[in-house]
């Protein structure tokens, strides 16, 4: 017979003392074992456990999952404070083969299809459900506010239109909803990228390094943030036409209208300047998405979505200047205020 199922192995994480991991065991594919990593901060942000004899009378938890961008992880520390602050409880999730979840054998950020990370997102939602339960005694489901950063932000929108009502709200910081420039550069993109993904998906492909957005992040250049150079190295991970053939298809969804029924909230800077080298400049822009183009695709979303800019953030608008991440913080916090699920 088999003994009790044991409780999951949380384990402190690289971010210090206030956050702890747990790797999700993910079905194997064509490399070998797939995790992915849920991280949660290790105070209870939630209300206080109600009375053992008053079923009924609580609120739901209120739960934020944070989605990481392309050849990125979980490292904005700061904004889980500040959403803990609030009374939430806190997640974020490294998708497989990013950041915790990346194996030596493996093909950093390597997939051919966006819904691959539906088993990702599953397995992290069935834990942090168990995990707030078991936490606060609470025997709910709890409200769940799905906040996605770049490619995260791509993947979550077209998960919430595959999965209406799950989500209290969608939240997404510049989200990576079409390639640069329009959708006429992105039907040539495909039918210039889907022979080589049908010849070798995993070649990657001959493109120029753009450095200058990394610059502006970490703290060993010019930025404040301590960022792993493995699991965001400043070149990127090399871009190969298989994973470039998934995020277009992608964007195309997005061009054809989704119905996320949640209301959606997405976050941009207020211009878009792309240069390979750091300058100064970059500080105060985004230097990976079109803002533009982004803000009208984000309307096409749902019928509930609205369009937050902030003048001077950089693309992670959460690690842009103090001033300018203080205000979309309190943007955020309001946000999820009036929609508490």
């Amino acid at each position: 017979m088999r003994g009790p199922a044991q409780p999951p192995r949380w384990r402190r994480d690289v971010l210090g003392h206030r956050f702890e991991s747990l790797e999700l065991e993910l079905p194997p594919d064509d490399e070998g074992p797939v995790v992915a990593t849920l991280v949660r901060h290790a105070s209870n942000g939630g209300a206080a456990a109600g009375p053992p004899d008053a079923p009924g009378t609580r609120a739901p938890e209120k739960v934020v999952l944070y989605l990481h961008g392309w050849a990125d992880y979980f490292l904005q520390a700061e904004l889980a404070e500040q959403i803990v602050a609030a009374g939430f409880h806190f997640y974020a999730l490294d998708l497989r083969k990013f950041g915790r979840s990346l194996r030596s054998w493996q093909t950093p950020g390597y997939t051919t299809d966006l819904a691959v990370y539906d088993e990702d997102l599953a397995a992290a939602l069935a834990a942090v459900t168990a995990d707030v339960a078991t936490r606060t005694g609470s025997a709910g489901r709890p409200t769940v506010h799905l906040l996605a950063h770049s490619l995260g932000g791509l993947v979550a929108a077209l998960w919430a239109d595959r999965n209406p009502g799950v989500l209290g709200t969608l939240v997404l910081n510049a989200p990576w909803l079409e390639l640069q420039g329009s959708s006429l550069i992105r039907n040539i993109a495909m039918q210039l990228v889907e022979p080589l993904a049908r010849a070798d998906p995993r070649r990657p492909l001959l493109l120029p390094s753009m450095p200058g957005y990394w610059d502006s992040v970490s703290g060993s250049a010019h930025g404040e943030w301590d960022v792993d150079p493995e699991w965001r190295p400043r070149a990127s991970f090399p871009i190969r036409p298989g994973w470039t053939k998934a995020v277009l298809a992608g964007h195309a969804a997005v061009q054809r209208r989704l119905d996320i029924t949640s209301p959606v909230l997405v976050m941009l800077s207020g211009r878009t300047h792309v240069q390979a080298e750091w300058s100064d400049v970059l500080m105060d822009v985004d230097a990976v998405i079109d803002v533009e183009e982004t803000a009208r695709r984000a309307l096409g979303l749902g019928r509930r979505a609205a369009v937050f800019r902030y003048p001077g953030a950089i693309h992670d608008v959460f690690l842009s200047r103090r001033t300018v991440r203080q205000e979309a913080y309190d943007d955020l916090l309001l946000w999820l205020s009036l929609y508490p699920g």
